[in-house]
């Protein structure tokens, strides 16, 4: 995801392929930082724009663009026109909060890093007045996605290969090659961190070598109904997220498969800040002392000389966050008295709430700014035999806790450190402060709280209609066994029985006798007896009623 200054845009992941964002009305500190030239070998150099934008450049039907690196999403668009472009016939929007990136979609060959795809689909934005803000005197004219292929607009759209996202082309036609992207985004204002940040494709940064042997952490998938909705996303580990007092943080996740004790956590280079649940962000920042919550931008605010600290653990290994990422200094924001403070970076998550229930946190620039992070595509890519395995991150720590507590105090302090004074002691726990939450949140967390167990909900539906189906059916076949019973005992069986020879003698004899009272003569004895043997015969093969 992405965000504009001077209006800061928490932007969030879409529920439907589109882009969204919160957006809250602070003004930003300007400094200039040009983007260099692209580097040797499949390095590309990433400028940065406040610590609020990432940007590269790529190359579109000849002309050199800027754009902004986005893990959270997977489609391109540019703005302006494109020389040796093609029109495909088919238009897209995509929804954001400082406007709609619309138009139409065409194809163009494309160099990015080093490598060239013929024919990328894109989304050529040719009205940018629904903006508010001029995108181009922020550095950039358009945006990469780099996630996953299955959330990309511009491939549902057209249902052609040439639609799917850049580095699904990339990976596609380099089948030698591991599918895997490597990320470093540096910080402004730090001075031991370095000039620029870097992206590689297929490759290390040689400064690194250890990142490869890293913990793989499995990317967490969602269900393939909702597969457009899919994010780089892992687990962190139980009661993985330390806070301010160096105990756990204890959050109930909202992912109903997530362990007890873990969270799911996504990794968006667009997102400026990161967004976490209401009572960790209360954890964070509600102890500090002079913390404010500004419920007009909601966010928290801390004293500038506040140093806080927070650790993610991911996979065994812990992960410091530079108290430099943890406030920010970057915006011109002041508390209820009207002294200038800092911005919580880790902030309630809120419109970029999950609906569905597939993550708990954003973890965007304020956290990746702290490790040089290798998404793995592995088998998201869909049209290559290579590298086939389950898509994993893997995060090699950047930031030292003493080398960053100088830091903080060369920056903040202006060398002096008062970071163990009374003034900066967190309150007690029963002093925290808590932030409000709004009625159409609450309203979020119970549609959450529904929509998120769609498939047990599903399941269940469908075994209720099972169970009432085969009761009906069972109470059908009962009542016609019982009619069938009830027909067959009002029918009498046929008399198989023998006639005994007595039987057949008396009725000779009433035959002989009437004879000889009429005076018949012996042939006619004859003719009845064989009457009567015949009768006798048929009377035993009929069914009587």
């Amino acid at each position: 995801m992405w965000s504009f200054l001077p209006v800061l845009s928490l932007l969030l992941l879409e529920l439907d392929a589109h882009v969204h964002a919160l957006t809250f009305d602070v003004h930003v500190r300007r400094r200039a930082n040009a983007l260099t030239a692209r580097d040797i070998s499949h390095i590309t150099s990433v400028a940065n724009t406040h610590n609020s934008e990432y940007i590269a450049n790529i190359t579109l039907g000849g002309r050199q663009i800027p754009v902004l690196l986005d893990t959270g999403s997977s489609d391109l668009w540019v703005t302006g026109s494109i020389p040796n472009s093609k029109d495909v016939g088919k238009s897209v929007s995509l929804s954001y909060a400082v406007g709609k990136a619309a138009g139409d979609i065409y194809t163009a060959d494309l160099q990015f890093a080093n490598y060239t795809v013929t024919d990328q689909a894109f989304l050529l934005v040719q009205d940018t007045s629904s903006f508010s803000v001029d995108i181009s005197s922020q550095g950039y004219e358009g945006l990469i996605g780099l996630g996953p292929n299955t959330g990309s607009v511009i491939r549902d759209k057209i249902d052609d290969a040439t639609g799917d996202s850049v580095l699904d082309r990339i990976f596609t036609q380099n089948t030698t090659n591991a599918n895997y992207l490597t990320v470093l985004l540096n910080r402004e204002g730090d001075p031991t961190s370095p000039a620029t940040g870097q992206l590689t494709i297929s490759e290390t940064l040689p400064q690194y070598p250890n990142i490869t042997s890293m913990p793989k952490l499995p990317v967490t998938k969602v269900h393939k109904l909702t597969d457009e909705d899919q994010h780089w996303q892992v687990l962190t580990d139980v009661n993985g997220v330390i806070g301010p007092d160096g105990q756990p943080i204890q959050i109930d996740s909202i992912v109903p498969s997530a362990p007890d004790g873990q969270l799911v956590a996504v990794f968006d280079s667009g997102f400026t800040l990161p967004q976490v649940p209401r009572a960790m962000s209360d954890a964070i920042y509600g102890r500090v002392q002079g913390a404010e919550y500004n419920e007009a931008s909601q966010v928290w605010t801390v004293p500038c000389d506040q140093l806080i600290n927070l650790t993610i653990k991911f996979g065994g290994i812990e992960y410091p966050i530079h108290p430099l990422d943890v406030s920010s200094s970057d915006f011109d924001m002041v508390d209820s008295t009207g002294n200038p403070v800092c911005v919580g970076t880790f902030q309630p998550i809120t419109s970029a709430f999950s609906l569905l229930g597939e993550y708990d946190i954003i973890l965007g620039m304020a956290f990746m700014r702290n490790t040089y992070t290798l998404f793995d595509y592995g088998n998201f890519m869909e049209n290559t035999a290579a590298d086939r395995g389950d898509p994993f991150i893997q995060l090699l720590p950047l930031t030292d806790v003493n080398a960053a507590h100088k830091d903080f105090v060369q920056v903040r302090l202006n060398g002096v450190d008062t970071t163990g004074n009374s003034a900066h002691a967190l309150l007690p726990a029963s002093q925290m402060k808590h932030s409000p939450i709004s009625e159409a949140e609450k309203k979020k967390q119970y549609e959450e709280m529904i929509l998120s167990r769609w498939p047990y909900i599903f399941v269940g539906c469908l075994a209720f209609v099972l169970i009432v189906v085969g009761l009906v059916v069972w109470r059908c076949c009962v009542i016609r066994r019982k009619k069938r019973e009830a027909k067959s005992k009002s029918i009498r069986l046929p008399d198989t029985r023998q006639r005994s020879p007595a039987a057949h003698q008396v009725s000779f004899m009433h035959a002989n006798d009437s004879a000889m009272e009429m005076g018949d003569s012996k042939p006619h004895f004859d003719s009845v007896y064989r009457d009567s043997e015949y009768r006798a015969s048929y009377a035993s093969s009929r069914t009587r009623v």
